[in-house]
């Protein structure tokens, strides 16, 4: 049984010590998916990877006596909490975009900005929640590449499942996401 796996078993039994142990040994790996996902994201993003990962690791272990089986069901935790930070947050930026209680103001046609990725963001997240309806384990994969930025056998390693399915996996749910997001305009 690894540390990260004895920590978390800690955790879930009450330890209130244990959640400041295991802190420095994923903290890396959870900044190093941080980071990777922050270079995909828009020019002039106000979230660097180092708050991503605090928020998450606040959403993981801030509640009281956190359940996680495993080091996998951790990682997959973190990814479904950077990926509910980072949508929650493209959502207020959309909200903002489109009126926010702010007074309108008359500007150039020449003065207007391109689209930006969080409508490709918050298009990404409703089709994969479709998915999750239909496939979890291909969304689940998909949330660990897309939202976390493992690459397919980091991934297929917090899943539990071999590289061959992890890239089946992944070569179905990209299709359906295409063809998803291509009825959609995005």
């Amino acid at each position: 049984m690894s540390d990260v796996t004895q920590i978390l078993a800690a955790i879930e039994q009450g330890d209130a010590n244990a959640a400041d142990k295991l802190l420095p040994l994923v903290y890396e790996e959870l900044r190093k998916l941080a980071a990777h996902r922050m270079a995909n994201e828009a020019a002039g993003q106000t979230l660097q990877a180092t708050a991503l990962v605090h928020e998450a690791w606040m959403r993981l272990v801030g509640k009281e006596n956190p359940k996680f089986a495993t080091r996998a069901h951790f990682f997959a935790a973190a990814a479904e909490a950077m990926r509910r930070i980072l949508i929650n947050k493209a959502r207020r930026y959309r909200a903002l975009r489109h009126g926010g209680g702010h007074q309108r103001v008359d500007f150039e046609p020449a003065e207007l900005a391109s689209p930006s990725n969080d409508d490709q963001l918050l298009a990404v997240n409703e089709a994969l929640d479709r998915l999750t309806a239909l496939n979890k384990p291909e969304a689940e994969l998909v949330k660990l590449r897309y939202f976390v930025g493992m690459t397919l056998d980091e991934a297929a390693e917090v899943l539990g499942i071999s590289a061959r399915t992890a890239d089946n996996y992944w070569a179905h749910a990209r299709a359906w996401l295409f063809h998803e997001l291509k009825g959609q305009g995005h």
